[in-house]
């Protein structure tokens, strides 16, 4: 122990020796770090928020809302881009590495399946490796496979069951059922309190926030959708399976689950058949795939058209500003549609 004996001195002199000795100890204090008695130097000194790397914009709006103030968020998938279609710039393959979590599905976006393979990535949330996906097929649900594939005279129609059996496979879009988004939800809280242990509380309030706006959603899509006069809806590409299974309706795809891929005569033919059989009034596109189909088959039986949003991605031509905006849109615009009391 070194003891220090001061001298009877001026008081000039020790009003500058004061004057050093705060300056001292100012130096000495990180910047940002509280100075209040019994502050913690260490816990207080960590504030650089966490990088957050996801695939395509529903894990966008999770990991924000999740997240908040102590994360980053970088999309993978630009704004107006087709996620399917996806490939990734050398910096977005880095940054797979770098980033604190990278949140994804994999069998969704092959460049980024190939990119995480390669990648040292620190954490990950796999919404196929704990969400039950389903079968994808251009028609889900209620007697239509037993007509198609057949010709008027009962022979098979092989180019018909070809293109309603194409898929194969799963269907990725997951999240156009709220509970499902719910789930993921919970694994990013759990990744990234695994990330800033310190900040668990916060991280917890902030999706417990989260999964109450998504229990709201499922009620009102569960109250409006519980009484419709027209069951079946017809829409671009068969984005909707989740959604029609969990609010008991039959989802009819002009395409399969890969919007890119054009339908044959004999499926436009068939969707024709199925509209008439349905009364359906109405036939859905979507922001981020050409509406020229199904104008067509609208313009063919005088049928109206309309916008249900797979939530793939945001424009500016969004009906909403997140997710939860756009769902409701959905759940307007099914409504209207399928005549719902």
């Amino acid at each position: 122990m070194i003891t220090m004996t001061f001298s009877a001195r001026p008081a000039a002199f020790l009003v500058g020796a004061a004057f050093a000795l705060t300056s001292l100890a100012a130096c000495s204090t990180p910047a940002g770090t509280p100075t209040s008695p019994g502050a913690s130097t260490p816990g207080a000194a960590q504030t650089e928020q966490l990088s957050v790397a996801v695939a395509f914009y529903p894990f966008q709006f999770v990991a924000e809302r999740v997240g908040g103030d102590l994360v980053t968020v970088e999309n993978l998938t630009a704004p107006g881009a087709e996620p399917h279609d996806l490939e990734l710039a050398p910096q977005q393959v880095a940054l797979l590495s770098s980033a604190d979590l990278v949140v994804f599905q994999e069998g969704f976006q092959p460049a980024v399946d190939a990119a995480l393979a390669q990648a040292n990535a620190q954490r990950t949330v796999d919404a196929a490796s704990f969400l039950k996906l389903i079968p994808a097929t251009v028609d889900d649900g209620h007697g239509h496979g037993e007509e198609a594939g057949h010709d008027e005279d009962g022979d098979h129609d092989e180019e018909a069951h070809e293109d309603e059996h194409e898929e194969g496979g799963l269907d990725p879009h997951t999240w156009l059922d709220p509970t499902n988004l719910a789930t993921v939800a919970e694994h990013v809280r759990d990744a990234l309190i695994d990330a800033r242990p310190e900040a668990a509380e916060t991280l917890k309030v902030n999706t417990d926030l989260l999964l109450n706006d998504l229990g709201v959603l499922d009620g009102e899509f569960k109250a409006g959708l519980a009484n419709c006069q027209i069951h079946a809806f017809i829409t671009s590409h068969a984005a909707f399976g989740y959604l029609a299974h969990r609010y008991d309706l039959e989802q009819v795809g002009i395409r399969g689950v890969e919007p890119d891929v054009e339908p044959t005569a004999a499926r436009i033919a068939e969707v024709h058949e199925i509209a008439k059989a349905e009364g359906v009034t109405t036939i859905f596109f979507e922001t981020l795939v050409s509406p020229v189909v199904s104008e067509s088959i609208a313009g063919d039986l005088g049928l109206k058209t309309d916008v249900l949003d797979p939530l793939e991605g945001l424009t500016p031509e969004s009906r909403g500003n997140d997710y939860l905006e756009v769902m409701r849109s959905n759940l307007a615009s099914l409504r209207t549609a399928n005549q719902c009391g």
